[in-house]
């Protein structure tokens, strides 16, 4: 038997972003959030029904068969002491996202998903289930057919084979908004911008490339926070609408990003390396196993027996050279010299650790 341990090699994505200066400029929308523009969480109880025997067992989820007593009772059938044996009906939690200014009357989508020991929610109806905000007001109500995307079957055997999750499902435009959030825009005088990455340098150029536009409308109050107000006799969408599209160039500290799991390492551009030498090799643990028998002397009374015997080799790879990186390397030299050793994005994560702990890498590592 050969058991073969390689140290160090994997087949892996090494993702990095090209040196020296980014011209590319985003557009201010693309960087920040504005403050109240936001979607609100919405959460309800409902009952789907119509299910094809893949609902709840009343038996052991007492949550749907009292919903399904209530539901019948407000519909004028009393059901209180008959014997619900039904498994069509299923009790499930109803999840939407309100958008920001959405209007009374406007669909949005639902997310429904099962809350005792359903099978599937493929083509159930869901009922009429209002949707509540975090005040405990309902703000929209859904209903609709249930679509999971998923497949699911079985056999006379008890096996049984699955593609997705067939428990959750969603309703394409099933809630309609019935409550307006109130967020009165155009009445504000002033606008808070939230960077999306906090940065000095990025709210400072914010700032300027708005007040370049409209003198002194706008104000970095700290690397995540820029406040804007509108000129006189603009208001505050107008404005706003102008704002978002201008562009600028942004920065960001120096970071190295590495997802040990996958052996996937982003690096930024502002990446630097110090004078620093760096050696890597591979090395090959070998083990092979061979039986031999080992024959007893004759009238021994000895007994015929199997031997194992190990045979280990260790290799390494010879012929690997100093890589040096000069004072204040880019990131496309520290890229190459690796590329150089030829090693793999596995080693790189270790070279790049070492690197760090020698105190020759100018940057952060994230370890995901």
């Amino acid at each position: 038997m050969r058991r073969s341990f390689r140290l160090f090699s994997a087949v892996i994505l090494a993702a990095t972003l090209c040196a020296g200066p980014s011209f590319a400029k985003s557009r201010i929308k693309d960087i920040v959030e504005f403050e109240g523009v936001r979607d609100n969480m919405l959460v309800g109880y409902g009952l789907v029904v119509g299910l094809n025997g893949t609902g709840d067992s009343l038996r052991n989820a007492p949550f749907t068969r009292q919903s399904l007593e209530a539901m019948l009772e407000r519909l004028g059938v009393n059901t209180r002491d008959a014997n619900l044996n039904t498994k069509n009906v299923a009790a499930v939690m109803v999840t939407a996202k309100l958008p920001a200014f959405s209007a009374t009357g406007s669909p949005i989508d639902a997310s429904v998903s099962a809350m005792g020991d359903a099978k599937s929610l493929q083509g159930g109806t869901l009922l009429v289930t209002p949707l509540m905000g975090a005040d405990g007001q309902a703000y929209a109500v859904s209903q609709g057919t249930v679509q999971t995307g998923s497949i699911s079957a079985g056999g006379a055997s008890g096996s049984s084979v699955s593609k997705g999750v067939p428990t959750a499902g969603r309703i394409a435009g099933g809630a309609i908004v019935e409550r307006e959030i109130g967020f009165q825009l155009a009445n504000m005088s002033q606008m808070r911008m939230t960077l999306r990455n906090p940065d000095f340098t990025t709210a400072r150029k914010i700032a300027d490339v708005v007040n370049s536009r409209f003198p002194g409308a706008a104000r970095a109050d700290n690397p995540t926070i820029i406040t804007i107000t509108p000129p006189a006799r603009m208001d505050m969408v107008s404005f706003l609408s102008q704002v978002e599209n201008l562009t600028v160039d942004t920065d960001g500290p120096a970071k190295v990003v590495i997802d040990e799991v996958a052996g996937v390492i982003v690096m930024g551009e502002n990446v630097r390396i110090s004078t620093v030498a760096i050696a890597q090799g591979n090395l090959t643990i070998t083990v092979r196993e061979s039986p031999a028998v080992s024959q007893p002397a004759p009238f021994s009374r000895g007994e015929t027996a199997v031997v194992p015997q190990s045979d280990v080799q260790v290799d390494e790879e010879k012929g690997k050279q100093f890589i040096t990186l000069r004072d204040g390397a880019s990131l496309s030299s520290l890229v190459s010299g690796l590329n150089a050793l030829g090693v793999t994005p596995r080693d790189m994560i270790s070279i790049l650790q070492t690197i760090k702990a020698a105190g020759a890498l100018q940057a952060n590592i994230e370890v995901m």
